[in-house]
């Protein structure tokens, strides 16, 4: 039997698996790394620490697993987007890495619009948003110009680390369309962009595609990780577009809604010259010539982590969820926004925060608990709804992965809520599966993603919409989003006292 090896490269950890032929996992390990905030809305990492959990966490795996070393033909990578790595002129970094969830660059965002105006937009398919790699790197320039003077390239960071494994330096498209530098649908670094802002197109990477070969491993890395000089390593992928391989989202049969700290809406698009004018997130696929629309909703289990904490400490999200299923649909009035952290889609504003809406003094935790869980899916419907009008997809299965789809209250909720059929799958390993994909097609295991696949992804259950929970979770819907109009103004103010 051979094998691959999918490492998904995680905001607070790296993830490891060993995947066979038959698309099986059979082993896995994981390694957390620390989250630096050296100040308010400051969100950095070590670089260093994703390469030293990788080695070990590959490893663990071929060591526990004791499969034969020379039977694991190649690996490749899912990584957290948008991540900011600057290297010199030797190869190496030259401070901490800014992530995706820092939101220091609000300014540079303001100058990215006012610059590029719609050609933003025409370009790179994306508005400005802190999360994005170019405002990271114009924050650099202008408040560490020494540090930008010394810089020779940029990658993001699952990059960073295949380039520790192989002394090669890459990004692929899926990653590089989350920089704002990349020409979407031309898929090459645009000169435009880059000028504007007197980027030297030198500093950015090679482009690849998402299952091409890279080389191999190192042998020195090689031997600390237990694998062979053999073992071949292939770009890899953004982890939203790992996540949609890993979830059989290689055409246009069904839709994905990933549901983890942050929430995931996600579509499979073919033609890179759609224009959603920046109403959702329209990146580059893992699989060639493809494409893919998605919203975010930032604090999406985040809520129901953070609701637990705050208000059912000692209670187990599985007791929580078992009471939120004896409350009935729109939990009696009581409506939940999870706004906590600011929104993404459809209302880019860090200013917006949560609310609970409707309390009385009948309700108690379990409608609280409803209440959450209901809110997070709408917001997750808000995306939902812009493919269905602004992109005219007609969404009718979705497969649903991460945290909510491991309880059958939170599944069906999904398939009332988006009035669609939710498939849970039999292995929901997600991005970590993806990135095994990109390494078993880069193999040569299987001719295409759509192939590879059938094999990997395997559907365990469908959840069909009830016809009275949809006509009622819709009049409650329309109900939910008049909160954000209605609480924008407060918000703002009550800013001031934060």
């Amino acid at each position: 039997m051979k094998y691959v090896l999918g490492v998904d490269l995680g905001t607070s950890s790296v993830k490891v698996l060993l995947v066979n032929q038959e698309g099986k996992v059979s082993g896995e390990a994981t390694r957390e790394y620390p989250l630096s905030h050296p100040q308010a809305g400051y969100s950095e990492q070590n670089p260093e620490d994703w390469v030293t959990g990788t080695v070990a966490a590959v490893k663990e795996v071929v060591t526990t697993s004791q499969v034969d070393p020379a039977s694991i033909e190649g690996m490749s990578f899912s990584g957290q987007m948008h991540g900011l790595v600057l290297l010199n002129e030797e190869g190496n970094s030259l401070r901490p890495a800014i992530l995706w969830n820092d939101t220091r660059t609000t300014a540079q965002c303001r100058q990215i619009e006012e610059k590029l105006g719609n050609h933003l937009i025409e370009i790179a398919k994306n508005k400005a948003l802190e999360g994005f790699t170019l405002p990271k790197i114009l924050w650099v320039q202008e408040h560490e110009p020494e540090i930008f003077a010394k810089a020779t390239t940029f990658v993001l960071p699952k990059d960073y680390l295949r380039y520790r494994l192989t002394g090669a330096l890459h990004m692929d498209y899926s990653d590089a369309a989350g920089t704002l530098l990349l020409d979407v649908a031309k898929k090459e670094w645009s000169t435009v962009i880059c000028e504007e802002f007197s980027i030297p197109t030198s500093l950015c990477p090679p482009l690849i595609e998402s299952h091409q070969y890279t080389g191999n491993v190192l042998s020195e890395v090689a031997a600390e990780m237990g694998l062979t000089e053999n073992t071949k390593v292939f770009a890899g992928g953004a982890d939203n577009a790992c996540g949609a391989l890993g979830a059989g989202i290689v055409n246009d049969e069904a839709a994905m809604c990933s549901i983890g700290t942050s929430g995931v809406f996600l579509s499979y698009e073919e033609n890179g010259e759609q224009d959603f004018d920046g109403v959702v997130h329209f990146f580059n696929h893992g699989k060639p010539s493809s494409f893919y629309t998605m919203g975010v909703t930032l604090a999406a289990g985040h809520s129901l982590n953070w609701f637990k904490k705050t208000f059912a400490k000692e209670q187990s999200f599985e007791d929580l969820l078992e009471e939120a299923s004896s409350v009935s649909v729109g939990a009696k009035g009581l409506l939940f926004t999870p706004y906590i952290v600011g929104e993404r889609t459809p209302y880019a504003d860090a200013l917006i925060r949560g609310s609970f809406i409707g309390i009385d003094d009948t309700h108690t935790l379990p409608y609280f608990t409803r209440a959450v869980l209901e809110g997070i899916t709408f917001s997750l419907k808000d995306s939902l709804e812009l493919m269905r009008t602004v992109g005219k997809k007609d969404i009718k299965k979705i497969v649903s992965i991460g945290g909510g789809a491991k309880s059958d209250l939170w599944l069906q909720m999904q398939a009332d809520i988006f009035d669609a059929t939710i498939i849970k799958l039999t292995s929901e390993q997600g991005p970590g599966l993806g990135a095994a994909m990109l390494a078993a097609v880069g193999s040569g295991w299987f001719d295409t993603f759509d192939t590879c696949a059938q094999v990997f992804v395997q559907h365990e259950k469908e959840y069909q919409p009830n016809a009275e929970n949809v006509e009622t979770y819709q009049q409650v819907y329309k109900i939910y989003q008049e909160v954000y109009e209605n609480t924008k103004g407060l918000n703002e103010k009550l800013y001031a006292f934060r």
